[in-house]
């Protein structure tokens, strides 16, 4: 899967101001009073270039609080008349976008419960073919790579070319301290296949917890994402959604000026010492490509003998044992358990493939 989008450049569009750029307002417009407060205080930060709130919010069951609805257009409205933010908006169907640039708002969002539907991102194109406005996309709900750039891919074709993916984290079934699981892996390949895609993080809905939100921005930032989309309001503990995850504009400004901007290369002496170290890991990786292309032929050796004497492929009881000892030995050497836990998966799914290969191949 590679790219060929047609993007331009996040600054040839978006104003200049301070590092990094960030987008901040609440997570859904309930009051003009609310708005007005929010957006006000968060315009005194040169960082903050795009204020944004839901007005259309996607409740899991109805009943919930669903947003004000074109009322909050209006606020939106005079947010960009009286700060001079730029204003941007969640849409999910076509008639959400006919009001929402009726109302001149600069930028548009796709959500993860709608990036998902590709049938709701194809009619969202539809509806924004011609129109000249930026569009950032969220990830799917579900860590699915070719699912985010189908729905990149089509707003594209559409003649979009001012798009921003937003990275906001993964439904996961295991418990981790996050509410949607970073899995910075997938954000990072996007980044690879697509390197002219601007990717900014919304840390709020990773996090879930304003507690986490410093640190996970932090790796953002060294993990060189474009920028973040977080959750403010005036005052959270009164929030009518998500007001765990959201933080008042001056504990916004609090954690970007504790924040390390990195730069993305150094001196000479910086750049030799690195180039060595890299060299070094490169060796590296030789040798542990042929390590392991040495320990599958062993596994074919291992599945043609069990094969000969009519031995299952699967031993568990061994493969329980040989987990535990690899951990305990990983972890004595510094390694995560779940850093070895993931390589031998991997290695052993590998090493079954192989097994059953063996399995099939008809006798000489």
């Amino acid at each position: 899967m590679t790219s060929t989008l047609n993007i331009t450049p996040l600054e040839e569009w978006l104003p200049a101001g301070g590092s990094p750029l960030v987008i901040a307002g609440p997570c859904s417009a309930e009051s003009e009073q609310q708005v007005m407060e929010t957006a006000v205080a968060l315009a005194a930060f040169p960082q903050v270039r795009v204020f944004r709130a839901g007005i259309w919010k996607p409740r899991t069951r109805p009943g919930a609080f669903e947003g004000v609805g074109i009322a909050g257009l209006k606020w939106l409205r005079r947010v960009k008349q009286e700060t001079g933010l730029m204003v941007t908006v969640e849409v999910a169907n076509p008639k959400h976008v006919e009001e929402a640039l009726d109302h001149g708002i600069d930028i548009l969002w796709i959500g993860a419960r709608t990036t998902v539907n590709p049938f709701a991102v194809q009619e969202i194109a539809e509806a924004l073919a011609g129109h000249d406005i930026p569009v950032m996309i969220k990830n799917p709900l579900n860590p699915d790579l070719k699912t985010w750039m189908g729905a990149i891919e089509r707003l594209n074709q559409a003649g979009l070319t001012r798009l921003v993916a937003v990275h906001r984290g993964f439904s996961f079934f295991n418990r981790t301290p996050y509410r949607n699981a970073p899995m910075w892996e997938i954000p990072i390949e996007l980044k690879r296949l697509a390197p002219n895609l601007p990717i900014l993080v919304d840390p709020s809905h990773i996090c879930g917890n304003r507690e986490l939100i410093p640190a996970t921005i932090q790796k953002a930032l060294d993990l060189e994402m474009n920028g973040l989309m977080v959750e403010s309001h005036i005052n959270p503990s009164k929030a009518l959604t998500d007001k765990n995850q959201q933080v008042t504009p001056s504990q916004l400004a609090d954690i970007l000026s504790k924040l390390v901007v990195r730069r993305e290369s150094g001196g000479v002496d910086f750049e030799n010492k690195l180039e060595a170290l890299r060299s070094e890991i490169d060796k590296l990786d030789e040798e542990l490509i042929d390590i392991l292309a040495r320990r599958m032929n062993v596994v074919q050796e291992i599945g043609a003998y069990k094969k000969a004497n009519k031995i299952t492929i699967l031993q568990l009881k061994r493969w329980n044992q040989l987990t535990r000892d690899r951990i305990e030995a990983g972890i004595k050497m510094g390694l995560s358990r779940e850093f070895i836990l993931k390589l031998l998966e991997s290695v052993h799914e590998e090493g079954i493939q192989r097994q059953i290969d063996v399995m099939n191949t008809d006798e000489p």
